[in-house]
């Protein structure tokens, strides 16, 4: 689960000398790794899940002040097409499917 760049990483600043396989790495290198690879994969999926969501209030937002309606919120427009695209795509599906696969690679 752990990427090999990250074990590289934190095996050369702890100084250790390169190891054969996955099983020789000390426990106190493996976990900083393992901690920076899951912060990794969670920032990842974080920022495209957030992407789609700032188009469509970019989107809103455009409209709205095109149409001169500069008094009304965006948020309460972009809601209810945020959950529908959410919906649609099959949010919940994607997010737990992105969550496994990050376990895989």
């Amino acid at each position: 689960q752990t990427r090999e760049d990250d074990i590289a990483l934190f095996m050369q600043m702890t100084r250790k000398g390169d190891v054969d396989s996955a099983d020789q790495v000390p426990f106190t290198t493996l976990v900083p790794a393992f901690i920076t690879s899951e912060l990794k994969s969670a920032f990842t999926i974080g920022f495209l899940i957030y992407i789609p969501f700032v188009v469509i209030d970019l989107i809103v937002a455009s409209v709205l002040m095109s149409m001169g309606m500069a008094m009304l919120s965006p948020m309460m427009i972009s809601m209810p097409f945020k959950l529908m695209l959410f919906v649609l795509v099959d949010g919940w599906s994607l997010l737990m499917g992105s969550l496994a696969a990050s376990f895989v690679t």
